[in-house]
């Protein structure tokens, strides 16, 4: 099957459902789908009940602000403590707060005590426990599989949600119209019952020590400082906010035009969700279709378009039958979109960042969709429902066709570990946190290569500070012009060892095109200085 030049996504290697095949993955799936199925519930019955407390279309909007502000504040951070952690009992954590916060929320809605206030703040503790769900799953996943199956599991997990996205909201109306919303919570409740049970079942093997883990605070500087230096994954993240800022709109204001415009009730606004799923889990299957024909700017291109059709059409007030079918086609729109910028963003990360980079991009997506539902919110209270939907429509069209110049990365470098550096000469053993950490590389370039060389050297700025550098400079010999020094600074010595396990393929050939304009008759050499701590000279009085 043909691909554009643009696309990230992987060739399957094996049956797509193959990793079903592994007992711990299918459990672990099966009771996840189960564990999501109950969210989708939860989430209907409080965008729901938010309409019954309050008309107000910015009240609606908090629910929304309420679920993904977490994730936007605690994305980065979750994808850290993911590495540092074990990562099982963090899931089993997660999920019994997750329990025992829709709990709390059956309890106040069987009792009549619900207010405003108190759903949008249970809200937000259901944010936070997604936002330390997200990157711990996705670190799990390779330990499930084996690698040749691992795609395909990210495929399926993928696949899991969107089936949970058409099954949960419509279950959810159901069950918030025949029997109200105590027993809609305590049906999220009795999901997690069954997802902490599978984690209890699966008997996780303790993982090997490593001498070079990071803490939180180094890991944390270390995933900034490669997001910092990554123009690649700027583009990625840039795309995202003008996406998802825009597309948020709909999602906002959903209870709203399901309740005022079309005159619907809980179970339709269920069924407009579900609709919304089962047009995500059809566009999963004919995206590798599409992906023949257009490459990654296309479909993104795409996805933008048919989304503010689908917003502007809804502000037509259509009949119900019709919106619904509205709502499948946004669907497949909608998982066109994400899973398209996941993938570029897996494709241009090495495994040794992959979460964390993953987590950033988590934190923009959820922040651009917090940002834009309270901005839709307030317009909306400003102008109302119908000019709302539309002026966000030709936003979404407008701004998608002016970054088609903004073209997604390509992903196609190889970030496989290369371990070409030498092991760095040391005349005694070093303590890991000693630094900062000065390596210098000194090459001698003849004068007349010395542009070319300039020009390639410029390309291992951004790899050196992406895998720990602090800082980065050229130089040369005042007294030998032939004599150029590059130079990079890490923060100590356990970095600059981590640094020798990062540099990529792709590095590897960036070093391999600087350095053949060496014409010294050895290799460049290398070397690396510690830092000292300078004693003060000792106070001496002046006696008269």
């Amino acid at each position: 099957m043909a691909q554009g030049p643009h696309d990230t996504a992987p060739r399957p290697t094996s049956s797509a459902f193959s990793p079903l095949r592994h007992s711990v993955f299918a459990v672990l799936w099966a009771a996840t789908v189960l564990g999501n199925i109950g969210s989708f519930m939860r989430d209907v019955a409080s965008g729901w009940l938010v309409t019954d407390l309050s008309g107000s279309p910015s009240a609606v909007a908090m629910i929304q602000v309420a679920g993904t502000l977490p994730i936007f504040l605690l994305a980065i951070p979750a994808g850290v403590l993911s590495d540092i952690v074990d990562r099982w009992k963090l899931l089993i954590g997660v999920q019994l707060l997750l329990g025992f916060t829709s709990a709390v929320l059956m309890m106040l809605a069987l009792t009549n005590r619900l207010t405003i206030e108190l759903l949008v703040g249970l809200t937000f503790v259901g944010g936070v426990g997604a936002a330390l769900m997200g990157p711990t799953w996705q670190s799990i996943v390779p330990e499930l599989v084996p690698k040749a199956e691992l795609r395909n599991a990210v495929a399926l997990n993928s696949l899991g949600i969107n089936i949970a996205r058409a099954i949960g909201p419509a279950a959810g109306g159901t069950l918030l119209a025949a029997f109200g919303a105590a027993v809609t919570y305590g049906a999220d409740v009795l999901s997690y019952v069954f997802v902490v049970a599978a984690l209890l079942w699966w008997q996780r093997p303790a993982g090997a020590d490593d001498e070079l883990r990071e803490h939180f605070g180094g890991a944390f500087r270390a995933g900034l400082r490669y997001a910092r230096a990554s123009r690649e994954l700027h583009r990625v993240l840039l795309r995202a906010v003008l996406f998802f800022a825009g597309a948020s709109a709909i999602w906002a204001l959903l209870p709203l035009v399901a309740r005022q415009m079309l005159g619907g009730g809980a179970g339709f606004y269920g069924l407009l969700l579900g609709a919304v799923g089962a047009g995500a889990i059809a566009g999963a299957i004919v995206l590798p279709r599409i992906r023949a024909h257009l490459d990654t700017d296309g479909i993104m291109l795409g996805a933008a378009l048919v989304t503010a059709a689908v917003t502007a059409a809804l502000a037509a007030v259509p009949p119900q039958w019709l919106a619904i079918l509205m709502l499948l086609v946004l669907g497949g729109a909608w998982i066109a979109a994400p899973t398209t910028l996941n993938g570029t963003v897996q494709a241009i990360l090495p495994n040794w960042v992959r979460g964390r980079g993953l987590a950033i991009y988590l934190t923009i997506f959820n922040g651009a969709s917090a940002a834009g539902s309270l901005l839709w919110g307030l317009v909306a209270e400003a102008i109302g429902l119908h000019a709302t939907l539309l002026v966000a429509a030709l936003a979404l069209a407008l701004v998608a066709m002016a970054v088609l110049r903004l073209r997604l990365p390509a992903g196609e470098a190889d970030l496989t570990p290369s371990a070409h550096w030498p092991e760095p000469a040391i005349a005694d053993p070093v303590e890991h946190d000693r630094g900062p950490v000065t390596i210098t590389i000194e090459y001698r370039v003849a004068r007349e290569n010395r542009a070319a060389f300039l020009e390639a050297v410029a390309r291992l700025a951004p790899e050196r500070r992406r895998d720990g550098a602090f800082v980065w400079g050229i130089s040369e010999d005042a007294a030998d012009p032939d004599c150029i020094l590059e130079w990079f600074m890490v923060e100590s010595w356990a970095e600059h060892l981590r640094q020798h396990k990062r540099v990529s393929q792709a590095d590897a050939d960036i070093q391999a095109e600087v350095t053949k304009f060496h014409a010294g008759p050895d290799k460049p050499v290398i070397r690396h200085f510690l830092g000292l701590q300078p004693r003060p000279a000792p106070f001496r009085a002046n006696n008269h």
